[in-house]
C-alpha cells in the first residue's frame, strides 16, 4: 500500500520503528498534491517548507522523540490562523496576509509534533456549502470534479479523500466539517463547542464555530480530538449488542434521494444484525426551534466576532474592508448590508438565544426519554451537487435551495452545540454518502468510541479515484 493511503495509527507505527522516515512520507504527499492540482484543494502550499519540517522531525526521531503526531503532515482550513502562512479566509481582503501569531489549536497541532502541509481552500468567510469561491475558484470532489466538495471545509475534506495528506482540520458552524466529509467520503468530527479552542479562527459565530478533524478512520479522528482538545481518556470498547441509538425518522430520514435512502437503510441493517436496540422515534419542534436560532444567532455574532477577530489579532484590515471585498454572490448577499441596515437587531438576537435553549432541552430530553446514547441518521439527504448549482439543487423531482438542502440534518444539533460525527457510508451512483451520528452535549469520548465500533460493521469505506493534473 502506497504510504500516503496510510491511516495517521499506521504512520506512527511505522515512522516510531524507523521503517518510514517523514521526509519520504512528506515526499509522497507532495507528488500527489503536485499530480491532483486541477482539485484545487491549497489555497496556499509550499513544498519546501514541508520539506524542511519533515527532515526536522526525521532529527527528533532519531533522537529518540515520541509525540502523537510528529511527521505527520497536518492540512488547515484557510480559516486558521499558522504562522509562515497566508490565511485568507477565502476572500479577497486578506489574500497574502499571514497573521501574526498561531491560532490557539495550531499550537496544539506543533507541540504534537504536527508539519503544517498548508492551507486548504474554503467557501468565502465561510458562507456556504457549495466551496464554489468566486475568488480563489472551486475546489473539486475528488469522486467527481464536476461535483462540489461540500462546504465550507470542501478542502478539507477533498485532500482527504483524495490521499494528498492523511488527515486536515476544518471549522463546523451549521454542518461545515460534516457535510463536506460525507460528500467526499471520509470521516468527520464537530465537538461540543467549546471544546476546541476557537482563539485564531476567523470567525462566523462564536456561539455555534468549532474547529474539528477530517480523516479516514475513527480511530485518526480520535487521535486528533485528543490533541486538539487535551482530553487523551482513552477510547472505550463499546459492545454494539443491546447498545440503544435513536433514528429520528422526523424530520432526519425524511425525503431523501433514493440512492442515500438504500445505504443509509443497509447501514441500519448492519447496525441491526450486530445486535444494536435501534430505537424508532422523532425531534418535534427540533426543525423549527433550530430555525428560530441559526441564522439570526449566525448573522449577529458574525459582526461582533469578526471585527474582534481582525483587530485583536491584528489582521490588518476592518470590516468595513473585508465585506467590501466580498467576491462570491451567494456571500455577498449573506453579509453585504449587514453594516448598512440589514443587521439583525439585539433583540431577534436575545430571542434567538432563548430559541438555542429551547433546542438544547428539546435534545437532552430526546436522549433522555429515550434512554438513546446518540443519534443515527444521513448526514445529507443527498450526494454531491455539480459545481454551478449554487441556489437550487433537484431532490426527488423539486427545485430546493442549495445550502438549506444539504445543512437539514447537521444544522440543528449544531445549533444546540452537541457532538456529531459522520462516516462513509457507501457510494450511490459513484458519490459517497455518509452517515451521522449526534451524542448529548460533552460526550465526544464515547461518541466517538461508538462510531468505532459502528465503523468496524460498516462496508469498508471505498477509496477516490486518484486524480492527475
Amino acid at each position: 500500500m502506497h504510504v500516503a493511503d496510510l491511516p495517521i495509527t499506521a504512520l506512527r507505527e511505522l515512522l516510531d520503528s524507523r521503517l518510514l522516515s517523514s521526509t519520504e512520507l512528506a515526499e509522497a504527499c507532495i507528488a500527489r498534491t503536485e499530480a491532483a492540482a486541477a482539485l484545487n484543494v491549497y489555497a496556499s502550499f509550499d513544498a519546501e517548507a514541508l520539506r524542511a519540517q519533515a527532515r526536522s522531525a526525521d532529527q527528533r526521531l532519531a533522537a529518540g522523540e515520541r509525540l502523537p503526531l510528529l511527521g505527520i503532515p497536518i492540512a488547515l482550513k484557510d480559516n486558521i490562523d499558522a504562522v509562515g502562512w497566508p490565511c485568507a479566509v477565502g476572500t479577497g481582503a486578506l489574500q497574502g496576509k499571514a497573521p501574526a501569531a498561531d491560532a490557539e489549536l495550531v499550537q496544539r497541532l506543533r507541540a504534537a509534533g504536527a508539519a503544517i502541509a498548508g492551507k486548504l481552500g474554503m467557501h468565502e468567510l465561510a458562507f456556504g456549502i457549495t466551496n464554489h469561491n468566486a475568488v480563489s475558484g472551486a475546489v473539486h470532489n475528488p469522486w467527481d470534479p464536476r461535483c462540489i466538495p461540500g462546504g465550507s471545509s470542501g478542502g478539507s475534506s477533498a485532500v482527504v479523500a483524495a490521499r494528498l495528506v492523511p488527515a486536515a482540520i476544518g471549522t463546523d458552524t451549521g454542518g461545515s466539517v460534516r457535510v463536506p466529509a460525507a460528500l467526499c467520503g471520509v470521516v468527520g468530527l464537530r465537538p461540543t463547542v467549546g471544546r476546541v479552542s476557537g482563539v485564531g479562527i476567523a470567525p462566523i459565530s462564536a456561539t455555534r464555530d468549532t474547529g474539528g478533524p477530517l480523516t479516514r478512520s475513527v480511530r485518526d479522528c480520535a487521535l486528533l480530538d485528543a490533541v486538539l482538545s487535551g482530553d487523551h481518556s482513552p477510547l472505550q470498547s463499546i459492545s454494539l449488542r443491546g447498545l440503544r441509538l435513536g433514528v429520528p425518522r422526523a424530520p432526519c430520514w425524511d425525503d431523501l434521494d433514493p440512492g442515500v435512502t438504500v445505504l443509509a437503510d443497509a447501514a441500519l441493517a448492519a447496525l441491526r444484525d450486530a445486535g444494536v436496540d435501534l430505537v424508532e422515534m422523532s425531534l418535534p419542534g427540533v426543525a423549527e426551534t433550530s430555525g428560530e436560532a441559526g441564522f439570526p444567532i449566525a448573522l449577529y455574532e458574525f459582526v461582533r466576532d469578526m471585527r474582534h477577530y481582525l483587530e485583536v489579532r491584528q489582521r490588518g484590515i476592518t470590516l468595513e474592508q473585508l465585506i467590501a471585498g466580498v467576491g462570491s454572490p451567494d456571500v455577498a448577499g449573506a453579509v453585504g448590508t449587514l453594516l448598512s441596515g440589514g443587521g439583525i437587531p439585539e433583540a431577534v438576537y436575545l430571542q434567538a438565544l432563548q430559541a438555542r435553549r429551547r433546542l438544547q432541552a428539546l435534545y437532552r430530553d430526546a436522549f433522555e426519554q429515550h434512554r438513546v446514547q446518540a443519534l443515527v441518521f444521513p448526514t445529507t439527504p443527498r450526494t454531491a451537487a455539480r459545481i454551478g448549482e449554487d441556489e437550487t439543487v433537484m431532490l426527488n423531482g423539486r427545485a430546493l435551495p442549495t445550502f438549506l438542502t444539504f445543512i437539514r440534518n447537521t444544522d440543528p444539533g449544531s445549533n444546540a452545540a452537541i457532538p456529531g460525527i459522520t462516516l462513509p457510508a457507501g457510494l450511490a451512483d459513484g458519490l459517497p454518502v455518509g452517515l451521522a451520528l449526534d451524542g448529548p452535549a460533552n460526550s465526544d469520548r464515547r461518541l466517538l468510541a461508538i462510531a468505532a465500533a459502528i465503523e468496524a460493521v460498516l462496508p469498508p469505506a471505498p477509496k477516490a479515484p486518484l486524480v492527475s493534473a
